[in-house]
């Protein structure tokens, strides 16, 4: 598990190999992760949006934005959790996620980004 605090929002996520399947006559690679959300800070806030940057290990890089997360914009009064489990796919049984999410705080109504941290995403049977 890897965990980062950004502003006083901490970021945890867990990974999970789900299989490989063919899609387009192509071998992939699925990947679960769990990311919990928890602000640690004094003020409620609020997830407004998401980037990833996705790379598998034969350098094919893929960008996700959007709002929320799966369809949600959670808001987190202080003290609080939020934890929501996604996946991706990638064409090698090695590869990477990071990103950020968007943010408002309740209090002040600023926005501000808070890091989430480089994860790698390894399929078991490949691993030394």
């Amino acid at each position: 598990m890897v965990q980062q605090v950004t502003q006083g929002i901490k970021i945890s996520v867990k990974t999970e190999f789900d299989g490989t399947f063919y899609k387009n006559r192509k071998m992939q690679y699925a990947f679960a992760y769990t990311v919990t959300i928890e602000n640690q800070s004094k003020d409620t806030v609020q997830l407004t949006a998401r980037s990833w940057k996705i790379k598998d290990s034969l350098n094919n890089t893929e960008i996700v934005e959007g709002e929320g997360v799966i369809g949600q914009k959670p808001i987190l009064q202080p003290g609080e959790k939020h934890a929501y489990t996604s996946g991706c796919l990638l064409y090698s049984p090695f590869g990477s996620m990071k990103g950020h999410y968007n943010m408002v705080n309740f209090a002040t109504t600023r926005k501000f980004r808070v890091s989430i941290p480089l994860f790698n995403l390894s399929a078991p049977f490949s691993m030394n």
